[in-house]
């Protein structure tokens, strides 16, 4: 299992092609308390980078992903997701594999919109704003991992556990079926 934040953060010095210098990165900073726990220094902040997640996906062979803190983007307008690099006009889907190109990369963005709404007490997938669902299935589709737990609060019951399809039922020829009840009508998808 992996665990993630719903957006990127990093302590100390180094390359960071998502990091936001700007009110947004100051609002994920304190809306999502990223201070370090012994120094109390700022953590550093910035949208979500699937092309490090794809990453540390594959090399740790992850089955799954626990995505946390989605409640921090609650109030945001927009909400940016970097699926790809771009250095000296070239688009990379992968970590390049020099730290010195690293430090030169520039992100590519897709934006999703916000949901506006807090989620802090929506305990189950299909109480979520459809806004929140499309995004974590957005994450879902680039990792090409299913998402097992989502965080939506600082305290320990504040978490959604994804049920996934029931693979029990199988259709003529073999195939794997999920049940209606697992998907809920296709509104999530999140496998």
């Amino acid at each position: 299992m992996g665990i993630t934040k719903a957006y990127t953060t990093r302590v100390g010095e180094g390359p960071f092609p998502t990091e936001l210098s700007d009110d947004t990165g100051v609002c994920l900073r304190e809306v999502g308390n990223e201070f370090g726990t012994t120094t109390g220094r700022p953590r550093r902040c910035g949208w979500l980078d699937l092309v490090a997640l794809r990453y540390a996906v594959r090399i740790n062979g992850f089955t799954g992903l626990c995505i946390t803190k989605l409640d921090v983007l609650d109030t945001l307008d927009t909400i940016k997701v970097c699926t790809q690099y771009k250095y000296k006009g070239e688009l990379l889907d992968e970590l390049p594999p020099a730290q010195a190109i690293f430090t030169e990369v520039e992100p590519v963005y897709e934006e999703l919109p916000g949901w506006k709404s807090d989620i802090t007490g929506t305990r189950s997938v299909q109480d979520l704003p459809q806004e929140a669902i499309d995004y974590l299935n957005f994450i879902v589709r680039h990792v090409r991992v299913p998402i097992s737990l989502i965080s939506v609060g600082p305290k320990r019951e504040e978490h959604i556990k994804v049920p996934h399809p029931d693979y029990s039922q199988r259709a003529s020829g073999g195939t794997r079926v999920a049940s209606s009840s697992s998907t809920n009508g296709g509104t999530y998808g999140f496998f």
